[in-house]
């Protein structure tokens, strides 16, 4: 039987892949440039779209750039745009490829059709390419003579790109000052606005190194010219009214009847379709009558029908946006909003982001007029499907209730709450009771009575569980169970993984200890026990505090532990009112939106801890050093790190596990010996034949002596090469390009993450392993390493991503290697490495 007949199917001609197809397109073009023919821009059209396809997709077509150029010599606008966005695109990247744009790009900046013209000089400044900067002047000067203001409107623009591209090109040729007059004589609105803007961000930046450009930055605020763009504001588009009533906000009026006048000029503006504008419009409104109490507050009332119409004409986002600034204006005078409360009710299709800003505002509006209205309405929202919602709205009733709002009524709807026996309820509603307690401890028998029925086994969220705690441990008197809810906590010590939680159980037997001395003896000698071997720091300073304290005096213990405390009368705000004065100074930006100050969000020094990534290919690698000594040192922080970067010198700090520096006085006033002290330290050792000294408090307690730990299991047989070495960019690839061979989650040994203050000291040990780190960073309790290492026999190259969590002692590991049959035994070995941390 004849075998089958190969055919040649090739790739769609509309999907060119290789070169091949962009050696067909070139030719076609080639054939097209010089061509006369009827339909010959039609065929254009069809090839040029291919070309423009091929880009789209990151098929390399540069090699058609002078074919394209040639074929762009048409009166047909379409072909116009795209070879515009042809070249635009290349030139960027190759400039040698641009000179041969120039000749063509100046000659249809003379073009009859005023639109391609336009094109052709947006096109011509778009290029970016230093060295033609030279080519740009005599087109962008006759651009903003021309008599079509579309081509002016461009001409302004390209200005100011010409002004980031060479400063000293564009002072020379006296743009600034052609602009200025356009802006004070052009008849069209749009390009008196583009001027404005122009001339904002070019004196701006010229101020800083001129006097001449600092006075000429002021006369943009001069009267005459605010008046002459008030006057012609109504001409403007959307966006030149924003951008003009932002300049005006910077104006300093000269007298009352002026900002009036201002005022009365502008009033329409708040009732504009446009959020926007509407936004502007208040913005100026609030910054020219900040002098004027009696006039401000009257802002405030004009403005709040705009706003809230704006609320709920438009979509989610605007919405939000609205909301926010709405927010802000509530926190400053929320008696003037208190009787729309209902407004800011949620509807059951709005999304979580709205609803959450929606309850912070109920939160703030609430007072006595009000309060069991929003309370009620709240409470609805309290058994909700959607749990966030839940939370949020039991968080803005325990808000409402510190609020010293009718708190009688409110505290039995939480207590209510607490009856419902679902988890999230329980949970919000316990840690809110606690804060009530504090503030308002006459309700503690009603509050007690119903929490002594909530089983500690049904409460698994930290902050719960911690706030059920405090209470055992602050009104154990009053709780019948208390001392064995505590000792039943405690003996699942180990399970518990909170260091929050643990620290609360320390404090609250020791509390009960000082009520109920016969019942919690037992489980305050488990405690002290269990927080001097913790692995967290904080654990096993309490612990060592508590137990050197008992040590000492009993009675001062009880003084330190458990004074007599007064009632909370206002808790902490997150806000200064200096922030909250900034960010009503940039009311209608972001910092509105984002709720703090935009320097926060903007300089580098105020950014937040990196947030780390789950994948490596969209982030980029600092530079590896040639000697292999702790690369991640050398990364800096910039937008394109792997992780935050870290010190470049490395603090030498001791371990803390000596405790030679402090020795617990004995009950009768005397320093303890050291070998007294080695009792209660985490690097206790027993030596042989030397019998070890107790206390009487360990005798009363039952404390016992910590458990050596056990040796590191044996290192797995796999050579590894010492001198190991790989170029980030190679490393990127890599770990791109591999798959993940092991995903798993490990542990990490507890003294070893005592000592781990910073990054460094892991990546010395992993060293010493011939595993090399490649970036690092993060800081407590969740540290990120990238580690690499490379088979000694043979070039074969393993990867690692691994994440610490120092709280739980628990790593998570994501291995990538070249040789698959290896990947267990590198495992093994890395794994063995990383348990042996803390023993060198």
């Amino acid at each position: 039987m004849a075998p089958p007949a190969q055919t040649n199917r090739s790739p769609s001609p509309s999907q060119p892949s290789g070169k091949g197809e962009v050696s067909d397109l070139k030719m076609q073009l080639r054939q097209l440039a010089g061509s006369r023919a009827p339909g010959t821009d039609d065929a254009k059209r069809e090839l040029f779209k291919k070309v423009i396809s091929c880009m789209t997709i990151g098929i390399d077509v540069s090699s058609v750039f002078s074919e394209m150029v040639m074929c762009s010599a048409t009166s047909d606008i379409v072909l116009k745009k795209m070879c515009y966005l042809y070249v635009g695109n290349y030139a960027k990247h190759n400039p040698d490829l641009a000179l041969l744009t120039i000749n063509f790009l100046q000659r249809d900046c003379k073009d009859e059709d005023p639109m391609i013209r336009g094109l052709a000089l947006r096109s011509l400044c778009s290029l970016r390419v230093t060295n033609l900067v030279e080519y740009l002047v005599g087109p962008l000067g006759a651009g903003l003579k021309d008599s079509n203001s579309y081509v002016r409107t461009v001409a302004t623009m390209g200005v100011l790109k010409l002004y980031h591209i060479s400063e000293s090109t564009c002072m020379d040729a006296d743009f600034p000052a052609t602009l200025k007059h356009l802006m004070l004589n052009d008849r069209e609105a749009q390009v008196v606005a583009n001027c404005l803007c122009a001339l904002q961000e070019i004196w701006g930046l010229e101020a800083t190194k001129s006097e001449e450009a600092s006075t000429e930055r002021e006369t943009l605020l001069s009267k005459p010219l605010i008046y002459y763009l008030l006057n012609r504001f109504k001409e403007f588009s959307e966006w030149a009214q924003c951008a003009v009533l932002d300049l005006v906000s910077k104006y300093v009026p000269s007298d009352s009847s002026e900002i009036f006048d201002m005022m009365n000029l502008l009033e329409d503006r708040l009732q504009h379709a446009n959020g926007a504008v509407v936004l502007a419009t208040i913005k100026l409104f609030l910054q020219l009558t900040l002098s004027m109490a009696d006039i401000h507050q009257q802002v405030y009332e004009r403005i709040k029908a705009p706003l809230l119409t704006l609320v709920s004409s438009g979509g989610p986002e605007q919405s939000y946006a609205v909301l926010s600034h709405l927010h802000l204006l509530v926190m400053r005078a929320p008696y003037i909003f208190s009787a729309d409360y209902k407004h800011f009710y949620c509807q059951y299709n709005e999304p979580f982001y709205v609803k959450k800003l929606k309850l912070e505002m109920l939160t703030a509006v609430a007072n006595e007029s009000n309060t069991y209205e929003i309370v009620t309405e709240l409470c609805e929202y309290a058994a909700n499907v959607d749990i966030p919602m839940a939370r949020e709205s039991i968080r803005a009733v325990g808000k409402i209730a510190l609020q010293q709002y009718d708190v009688n009524a409110i505290v039995d709807r939480l207590l209510q709450f607490l009856e419902m026996e679902k988890d999230h309820v329980t949970a919000e509603t316990l840690v809110l009771v606690k804060d009530l307690l504090r503030k308002y401890p006459q309700w503690s028998h009603d509050c007690i009575a119903v929490v002594g029925n909530i089983s500690s086994k049904n409460v698994q969220e930290p902050k719960a569980k911690a706030a059920l705690i405090w209470m055992l441990g602050e009104y154990a008197q009053d709780m019948q169970d208390a001392p064995y809810v505590l000792e039943s906590l405690i003996e699942n010590w180990e399970e518990e993984h909170s260091a929050e939680v643990r620290l609360h159980l320390l404090t609250a037997v020791v509390k009960c200890f000082f009520r109920r001395p016969p019942e919690t003896q037992k489980a305050l000698g488990a405690a002290l026990a269990a927080g001097v071997n913790d692995f967290h720091q904080d654990v096993h300073d309490r612990a060592l505090l508590y137990y050197r304290l008992l040590q000492y005096n009993v009675s001062i213990a009880e003084r330190v532990v458990n004074p007599p405390k007064q009632a909370v009368s206002v808790f902490a705000d997150t806000q200064s009112n200096e922030i909250k004065d900034r960010i009503f100074d940039e009311f209608n930006s972001l910092s509105v939106v984002y709720q703090k100050p935009s320097y926060m969000f903007t300089d580098k020094e105020h950014r937040g801890p990196f947030a780390f990534s789950e994948e490596i290919g969209n982030l980029s690698l600092g530079e590896e050093s040639t000697d292999n000594v702790v690369p991640a040192q050398r990364i800096e922080a910039n937008d394109k790190d792997l992780l935050l970067s870290t010190s470049d010198k490395e603090e030498s700090k001791g371990s803390i596990h000596n405790s030679s520096a402090y020795s617990a006085p004995g009950y009768d006033g005397s320093l303890a010996a050291p070998s007294q002290t080695d009792l209660v330290s985490l690097d206790y050792k027993p030596t042989p034949n030397v019998p070890s000294a107790t206390f009487a408090i360990d005798d009363l307690l039952g404390l016992g002596l910590p458990a050596a730990a056990s040796p590191p299991p044996p290192t797995p047989v796999l050579k590894l090469n010492t001198k190991a070495a790989l170029e980030p960019n190679a490393f990127q690839q890599k770990w791109r390009q591999l798959p993940i061979s092991i995903s798993q989650e490990t542990s990490i040994n507890p003294q070893g993450v005592a000592i781990m203050t910073s990054p460094q000291t892991l990546i010395h040990h992993m060293q010493g392993h011939s595993i090399h780190c490649i970036a690092s960073g993060g800081q407590a309790p969740n540290f990120k390493f990238f580690f690499y290492a490379q088979k000694a026999e043979e070039p074969s190259t393993y990867l690692v991503e691994c994440v610490v969590n120092s709280s739980s002692c628990k790593v998570q590991l994501k291995i990538k290697v070249d040789d698959q049959s290896t990947s267990q035994a590198f495992s093994e070995l890395f794994q063995s490495a990383l348990s042996k941390f803390g023993f060198s």
